[in-house]
């Protein structure tokens, strides 16, 4: 397993060893130990699954009561997968960085607790995975535009199919200090 840190420190990027043959392939996509070596101790709690057709924008969503750590994982298809620091203190609050996972590349995002996620759909189609440090609280739900003006995400697509709840997400200017970490 190849492990990165993204730009933006406490994001990384995981690449498994995939073994191909005429058969299929075949990796390992968690170990415990992985996130240890780079200083988490999660126990994921909750595991998700998300399927969304092309142009597809969902996100940027985030917990401010109950907040998450989140492994992501594309298991069909292709994805623009996001993380937005919302780290007050961070020397990158308001910075995002992106990768693109899919079935083909096999890749993971660690996306830890203080970032707002979110993705769009490449492809036709996109079933993603993401493994969860802590249960779902609808209370403690936060969110921040996708096109916001500040943050300019480039999300690849050219027209956005996006929730009604996705749309009416507050600027990032206009966050709360209470909905910051």
């Amino acid at each position: 397993m190849k492990i990165s840190e993204s730009r933006i420190k406490g994001v990384f990027v995981f690449e498994p060893n995939v073994f191909e043959d005429d058969r299929g392939y075949f990796f390992e996509s968690f170990r415990k130990t992985h996130l240890e070596q780079i200083g988490f101790d999660l126990e994921f709690i909750q595991d998700n699954v998300s399927k969304s057709y092309e142009g597809t924008i969902r996100g940027l969503h985030y917990q401010i009561e109950s907040p998450q750590d989140k492994l992501i994982t594309c298991l069909k298809g292709e994805v623009l997968d996001v993380a937005v620091d919302i780290r007050k203190e961070s020397p990158t609050f308001g910075n995002y960085v992106a990768y693109k996972l899919s079935e083909k590349n096999h890749r993971s995002l660690l996306v830890p607790k203080g970032f707002a996620h979110g993705f769009s759909v490449l492809s036709e189609e996109a079933i993603i995975s993401y493994k969860c440090s802590d249960y779902y609280n609808k209370e403690g739900e936060r969110g921040i535009r996708w096109d916001d003006p500040l943050i300019r995400i480039n999300w690849d697509v050219t027209k956005p199919v996006l929730s009604e709840k996705d749309r009416k997400l507050p600027l990032f200017s206009s966050l709360k200090e209470e909905d910051t970490f």
